[in-house]
């Protein structure tokens, strides 16, 4: 299987290429409703992008000597009207977010950097996922934020000034990674350097932030990550930067419903191009899959994982890598003993309750599943085959599909949902089964 670039680096890429110098060179880059969502956002901030075939060639905003952005080329719905008239107005742009959370995490501020209001939006269900810890951030570096909600999730408005004063801020990230990454992305164009200092009791997904880390120290930026008196705190200086041309790594966590399917048939899948070092948390498939039962072979610069025909239940603490849950529990709902899945419970926040969604959707399967607040207990069980809800969740899709392999009669609720950041998981998936597709609302 060839699998497509990477969400989140192609996410984080585009912010940095949008804030950088010069223009940037991404090959590689994801095509899905996120990355669309993010270059519709930016370019309603300013930035322009242009594709040459497998590369995305993208123009950053330009920035005046104070930071503030002094062009927009946003192709929205305000950009018919006359470029001067739309300078003077005070209506604000609209950024549609979708449930995309680097969307609705990394944007806003880089939206403080523009002149002017920027109102933020999203799909029906957006307004559930946390976003108070990034505009508590924001504002503590005195941006003005309107909200609508007294949740402080969508919608709401940023009152750009054209700067970001850096400093000090603390932030509770214990709901999401996200909330450091969108900060330290924008500070790159601050007026000072920034630290993010994290002061919940827990902190999720910890190799995003690492990701995002190394993004910046790739791109030249002075960036670093410590821990103060059992504190994590982050500190990332501005200046001008150039990217150049940067190759995306594909996406692992999107490679895991296609190994797991190896896994659970007793099959072999061959990722190719896997990266031999790699900040993504769906590198970690490599270590737990064989605590599962599965082998992995490097094969030159491919990855091959092999089912043994045999699934072993595990004990394991996600709360780092907590995107690859999905996929960990279809498989261990196969298995022939008990699995605990701990360190979950800021997947509560993600485009779904996927805790609740999952242990909902386990049960009506026919497992014995126990729901705490931050982790699941599954106890396999025989499983019948059933409509399984995905909730406009990619990876409670893409988990059904998996189980759907061992369990006749499994169908999928709007597995068009997948487009989000596989569009064409459908088509590959079929492949990979040499299957044909099948009409109607489910699959």
């Amino acid at each position: 299987m060839t699998i497509p670039g990477s969400k989140s680096l192609t996410n984080r890429w585009l912010v940095l290429a949008a804030l950088a110098s010069s223009p940037t060179r991404l090959t590689g880059a994801l095509a899905s409703r996120d990355s669309r969502l993010m270059i519709d956002a930016l370019t309603e901030l300013g930035a322009s992008f242009e594709a040459d075939g497998e590369t995305l060639i993208v123009t950053p905003i330009s920035f005046n000597e104070q930071g503030a952005t002094t062009e927009r080329r946003g192709h929205g719905r305000r950009a018919a009207r006359d470029s001067s008239e739309d300078l003077l107005t005070d209506d604000p742009l609209v950024i549609h977010c979708g449930l995309a959370g680097t969307v609705m995490r990394f944007v806003p501020a880089v939206a403080a950097l523009h002149s002017g209001p920027v109102r933020f939006i999203g799909d029906d269900t957006a307004g559930a996922r946390p976003m108070a810890p990034l505009l508590d951030g924001l504002e503590q570096q005195g941006v003005r934020i309107d909200r609508e909600d007294p949740s402080a999730s969508l919608p709401f408005t940023v009152n750009g000034t054209g700067s970001l004063r850096g400093g000090v801020v603390e932030i509770d990230s214990s709901g999401s990674s996200q909330f450091v990454s969108g900060l330290l992305l924008a500070g790159v164009r601050g007026e000072a350097p920034l630290t993010v200092r994290q002061v919940g009791d827990s902190l999720p997904s910890i190799p995003h932030i690492d990701m995002t880390v190394a993004l910046l120290q790739a791109a030249g930026i002075t960036a670093e990550h410590r821990v103060v008196d059992g504190r994590h705190e982050w500190t990332v200086e501005p200046g001008e930067f150039e990217i150049g041309d940067i190759t995306i790594e594909p996406d692992l966590s999107n490679a895991g419903p296609f190994i797991a399917a190896a896994v659970a048939t007793g099959g072999c899948v061959s990722v190719a191009n896997w990266p031999e070092h790699t900040t993504q948390p769906g590198q970690d498939f490599t270590r737990i899959l064989p605590m599962m039962g599965a082998e992995v072979e490097r094969i030159g610069s491919d990855v091959e994982f092999s089912g043994t025909g045999h699934i072993r239940g595990i004990d394991i603490d996600l709360s780092s890598v907590g995107e690859l849950t999905p996929t960990i529990a279809a498989l261990a709902v196969l298995a022939d003993s008990p699995s605990h899945l701990r360190g979950i419970k800021h997947l509560r926040g993600h485009e779904t309750d996927r805790v609740a969604a999952l242990a909902t959707e386990l049960r009506r399967l026919g497992a014995d599943v126990v729901e705490h607040e931050g982790s699941l207990e599954i106890t396999p069980k025989p499983l019948t085959g059933c409509v399984m809800e995905t909730y406009e969740d990619h990876r409670m899709a893409t988990a059904a599909a998996i189980i759907g392999l061992k369990v006749p009669d499994v169908r999928v609720v709007n597995v068009a949902t997948t487009q989000k950041t596989l569009p064409d998981f459908v088509g590959m998936w079929l492949s990979m089964l040499h299957a044909e597709a099948r009409s109607g609302g489910t699959w």
